[in-house]
Formats: C-alpha cells, sequence, structure tokens
C-alpha cells in the first residue's frame, strides 16, 4: 500500500515539473515526457511511447494530459492516471489563472513579449526533436516509412496551398490504408500456410 502511494505521489511530481516547465502545449511536450517516463523512470518503454502518442492525438483532449493519464494508469491504475492527470494539468491552471487575475495586458510587457519569442523558437525545437527521435526508432520497413512520407507530402503541400483538410481526416485516412494492407498481408500468409 505505501509503495503504491509512493508511486503515485512519484506520477503526480513527475508530470507537475512536466507540466510547471514546458511550454508550447501538447507536441512540445511529448519529447518531455518521452525523456523523463522512458529514459529516467523507466516506467514505459519507447515503442509503448510511440504508441501512446499515437492513441493520444487520435483520442479527444490534449496530447499530454492523455500520455500523462496513460502512463499513470500504466503504473499505479486508476489512482495513477488521475494523480497523473492533475499533475500536469495543475501547474499550467494555476499560472494561466494567476496571469488572467493579476494581469490585464500581459503581453504588452516588454519584457515578456520579448521573452515569448525566444520560446517559439524553443517550441519549435522540442517537437521537431520529438519527431527526429520517433522517425529514428521507427522500424525500416517499407509500408511504415511510406505511409510517413506520404502523410508528410501531403501535409506540406495542404499547408502550402491553404487547402482546408483536417490532420485528423489524414490519421484517419493512413489508419485504413495500414489496417487494409495488414488485413491483405495477413490473408496472403494463411493462403500460403494453406498450400
Amino acid at each position: 500500500m505505501i509503495e503504491k502511494k509512493n508511486k503515485i505521489f512519484n506520477l503526480f511530481l513527475t508530470f507537475a515539473k512536466i507540466g510547471l516547465f514546458t511550454f508550447g502545449g501538447g507536441y512540445a511536450m511529448i519529447s518531455v515526457i518521452e525523456n523523463y517516463c522512458v529514459g529516467k523512470k523507466k516506467w514505459i518503454t519507447h515503442d509503448e511511447m510511440m504508441n501512446i502518442t499515437v492513441i493520444a492525438e487520435s483520442t479527444p483532449g490534449p496530447i499530454a494530459i492523455n500520455c500523462a493519464t496513460f502512463v499513470g494508469y500504466r503504473i499505479a491504475g486508476f489512482w495513477g492516471a488521475v494523480f497523473s492527470t492533475l499533475g500536469v494539468v495543475i501547474p499550467s491552471f494555476i499560472i494561466i489563472f494567476s496571469i488572467s487575475v493579476f494581469l490585464n495586458n500581459f503581453l504588452d510587457i516588454v519584457i515578456i513579449a520579448n521573452s515569448f519569442k525566444g520560446i517559439k523558437a524553443a517550441v519549435g525545437i522540442l517537437i521537431v526533436d520529438a519527431a527526429v527521435n520517433m522517425m529514428r526508432k521507427m522500424p525500416r520497413r517499407l509500408f511504415p516509412v511510406a505511409i510517413m512520407l506520404c502523410s508528410f507530402i501531403t501535409m506540406l503541400l495542404i499547408d502550402i496551398f491553404s487547402w482546408r483538410f483536417s490532420s485528423i481526416s489524414m490519421m484517419l485516412i493512413a489508419a485504413v490504408i495500414s489496417l487494409m494492407c495488414y488485413s491483405i498481408e495477413e490473408y496472403v500468409k494463411k493462403e500460403r500456410k494453406r498450400k
């Protein structure tokens, strides 16, 4: 019982630290969550982190909160999920609430406005870092690489030409293609076994 309470407390503190010191939203937080949960704490493997990221992106809600909830549940069950989620949410809530109460023109303060310019650049780097880490550890098979490249090129074209197309639709299309190819592959394997 004490060990479970320690795990829950450790989950809360870890995700509170992630929530307090990470700017830029869920995508920027992915590399930090991976650093803590996979690298330092060894709570999950890199493959699980990739699966969590895909699931967290395709389910409702912010990606960082979904990741925290999954990791917490995996380590300490229901209460682990609750306290991990609270840990990642509370720091941001307190900061935003404090800003809204005490500072009406927060971004009009010159120092704050200039610091946010630097934070924007850092957020971009964190997002690229998360993407590069995932690509580096992705299996080097033709099909996953082809889907990744097609998705990347399609999203790039959508951005360049300002087409109205949801990234969620892109993920659903990639998932359907993946399932179809997997089904065909399994069918071919079964047919070969029969012969």
